[in-house]
């Protein structure tokens, strides 16, 4: 206690606490499951993406230990801190006490009521409410539960909890049409084939879980995806996951999910893009760098950045036999700030030399001499992690204005 005693862990960085919390458990808590956790940039990157609002509940299905709701978390209270600054008209450094517990009874307000979380692991549930606890206290709406399971086998528990906290009647939660609770939701599903859904009641809850046929219809010589009567032989997790999120999600939510890029481009997965086209507005695909997941996986993912159609969206364009067409948003990520083996990589200039820069503040020292004080200027540098995720929400928010995105 009396090494801690300096510090302020309420005041502290959040990355700081963030990184060495997941460094402490991260290790100790991979499972069998297809779990390997998102790298804190490329979760900043989708969350900024995604653009949670602090009237927004936010959730993550697969939630780990939680990084992508904590980062979700800090991003809202980045936002309501910037409206506060703007209607106390001063800057968060002249903040007095009163002042500051007002913001911070808000803050925990918001992380208590706003951010929910699923995981299958018990071990992993403790460890996300242990880390929204040290972000400022969002713990009560971390859930352990399978998100694919039918809701019949949630617990009444379960139900109970998430029913007064979404304030709605438990009775209410009874079938996949019943769950739209959230505006945006952030995840990583668990990949993989070597961890397949085999089991028919939950196949049966998926339009992904069944057998999609290709077949020539009418006189056109047009061939269109069917849905079968019978169940698929297995469907890797991530599949399930994207109809179930779409579930959970609100009329016009958004859903940032990293995906393997199979699902993106395999010809044999085609009829899950015209699924998800018919649903949803496609509005971001972002191709990762293979070293993203490295050093514990290799997987060649993206993150994809959709927004759910409301019903009557879906039946005008049912009716026209036609999709709106709308643009799409794509950017590829050729650095993340890290190699093969999990080591930072920084910046060079053209002849392979690292790149330092100055960082603020600049300190003022003085020097005493025999003729008087002289006062010397020193300059700490350090170099600059060659990332190229901070800058694509830059870039997307351009874009979004331009093609009138409100959110």
């Amino acid at each position: 206690m009396s090494e801690l005693q300096p510090y302020s862990l309420l005041d502290t960085h959040v990355d700081a606490k963030g990184k060495a919390y997941e460094e402490l458990v991260g290790a100790n808590l991979r499972g069998d499951r297809g779990e390997f956790f998102t790298p804190r940039n490329i979760m900043q990157m989708a969350v900024e993406m995604a653009n949670p609002k602090p009237h927004e509940k936010v959730c993550d299905t697969s939630c780990g230990t939680g990084g992508f709701l904590v980062s979700a978390m800090n991003y809202v209270i980045k936002q309501l801190k910037e409206d506060v600054e703007k209607d106390y008209g001063k800057p968060e450094s002249e903040w007095g006490i009163e002042e500051k517990v007002n913001v911070r009874d808000k803050i925990k307000q918001i992380a208590a009521t706003n951010f929910f979380g699923f995981d299958i692991n018990p071990d992993l549930v403790k460890a996300t409410k242990m880390n929204m606890v040290m972000n400022n206290d969002g713990s009560g709406n971390i859930y352990r539960n399978g998100s694919l399971l039918p809701l019949h086998e949630w617990s009444a528990g379960l139900k109970k909890e998430l029913a007064k906290a979404l304030n709605i009647d438990a009775k209410d939660i009874k079938n996949p049409q019943s769950i739209e609770f959230f505006d945006v939701i952030v995840t990583n599903p668990p990949f993989g084939s070597k961890i397949p859904i085999k089991d028919s009641h939950i196949l049966e809850q998926f339009n992904i879980g069944y057998i999609w046929r290709n077949e020539q219809y009418d006189t056109s010589e047009q061939s269109g995806w069917t849905i079968s009567q019978d169940f698929q032989s297995s469907v890797p997790p991530e599949q399930l996951f994207i109809e179930r999120c779409l579930r959970f999600l609100k009329p016009g939510g958004r859903l940032a999910i990293a995906l393997p890029d199979s699902i993106l481009g395999n010809p044999g997965l085609t009829y899950i893009r015209k699924w998800l086209i018919e649903k949803t507005r496609i509005i971001a695909s972002i191709d990762l760098h293979v070293d993203t997941f490295q050093p514990r996986n290799g997987t060649q993912a993206s993150v994809l950045l959709v927004q759910k159609k409301t019903q009557e969206e879906i039946e005008a364009e049912h009716e026209t036999g036609k999709i709106k067409p709308c643009s799409v948003f794509m950017a590829m990520v050729e650095r993340v700030g890290h190699g093969k083996r999990g080591n930072t990589l920084f910046k060079r200039d053209e002849h392979g030399i690292e790149i330092w820069i100055p960082e603020e503040p600049n300190v003022l020292e003085m020097d005493k001499t025999a003729e008087g004080d002289v006062t010397v200027k020193t300059e700490s540098k350090a170099r600059i992690i060659d990332d190229q995720s901070k800058e694509v929400p830059l870039v997307f928010e351009k874009w979004k204005q331009q093609e009138g995105l409100s959110w």
